[in-house]
């Protein structure tokens, strides 16, 4: 176990540096610059170039190394040695201001957002996407993992054709669309939940939305696999023993058949934590889906890369936690 951990960290270097390179080379290719705002004032011709040079926008490999030196935390550490860290603390305290804030893992700034960062806006969203995706998760798994051992138990019933055509539903049909019709419902002709709101109540309807697709797939995961244990001799010999049918379906299958359903939600919890960008996007909640949109709009390519890199660390870290899951579940596992 010990030694899949770190072998798996020792992994997570080499493919973060995979999707920095081909995420960075995408965004760069993006048209228009960064330092123009159309619907805004337009800075000097002079001054958009200073800024090109200083953020190294002008050249990619200049920007992909230095950028790299920055989130890597190999800058932080080199000013660290150098003492460069301390002269500006130091400098800092005797003309009677602040220190600057530096960071070991420095985003860099937000080209978009005057007087903001990327670990700022990092560190302000990010737990509102984790709150959403967290509450996503659950209501997907309570959803699904019922709908799916009805499905099991009673199949080819009225309740088996109900679970299974919400299902097809959830898969099926875009999230902008059924988000938009749960506002109109809900909030707009009910009023039932605010419009445009974060909080409790504001995070229902969101999450609610969200959790479909992973409910929909989690279901006809847990049918299916379900369906197959039923038939196992293990099964077959817990019933001869005389065992209550609800304990042989919820300790003896369903344990059995939550595997897949595990494996699925490594990745799913890391894209639902991460916020979904069209979800965020139509309940105008302030996490980092929209502020990811909002960057390639208007490339920033320092949020766009911060956004991306935190996504894949996730994401990586998650299916890591899958694996180990998976192990003590199931020891049988190698």
């Amino acid at each position: 176990m010990i030694g899949i951990i770190l072998r798996r960290l020792a992994q997570l270097p080499v493919i973060l540096l995979v999707i920095y390179t081909i995420t960075l080379t995408l965004a760069w290719a993006i048209p228009g610059n960064p330092l123009e705002n159309p619907e805004g004032r337009q800075p000097p011709p002079e001054v958009i170039e200073q800024m090109q040079r200083q953020y190294n926008l002008d050249s990619y490999p200049r920007f992909y190394w230095s950028y790299l030196e920055s989130v890597t935390g190999v800058k932080y550490a080199r000013d660290w040695l150098g003492g460069d860290i301390a002269q500006a603390a130091q400098s800092a305290t005797d003309a009677g201001t602040a220190p600057p804030t530096r960071y070991i893992f420095d985003f860099g700034p937000s080209l978009e957002y005057d007087d903001w960062n990327v670990n700022e806006i990092i560190a302000t969203s990010l737990p509102v996407s984790v709150a959403l995706g967290s509450a996503a998760i659950v209501i997907a798994l309570v959803i699904g993992l019922g709908a799916g051992i009805i499905g099991a138990v009673k199949p080819n019933s009225l309740a088996d054709l109900a679970t299974l055509t919400v299902a097809l539903v959830g898969i099926s049909l875009p999230t902008f669309v059924i988000g938009t019709v749960l506002l109109l419902v809900f909030s707009v002709l009910l009023g039932l939940f605010p419009v445009a709101e974060w909080g409790a109540r504001g995070a229902v309807l969101p999450a609610f939305t969200l959790s479909l697709p992973f409910a929909a797939y989690i279901a006809r995961l847990t049918r299916m696999s379900m369906m197959e244990s039923f038939g196992a001799d293990y099964i077959r010999t817990a019933r001869a023993k005389g065992v209550s049918e609800s304990r042989v379906i919820l300790k003896h299958a369903l344990k059995n058949a939550f595997l897949p359903v595990l494996s699925f939600l490594g990745p799913a919890a890391a894209l639902a934590m991460t916020g979904s960008f069209i979800v965020e996007r139509v309940f105008t909640v302030p996490g980092m889906g929209q502020h990811f949109v909002d960057g390639v709009q208007n490339k920033d390519l320092f949020l766009i890369m911060g956004v991306v890199l935190i996504f894949a660390t996730m994401l990586i870290l998650f299916n890591l936690a899958v694996d180990v899951l998976y192990r003590w579940v199931d020891p049988r596992i190698a």
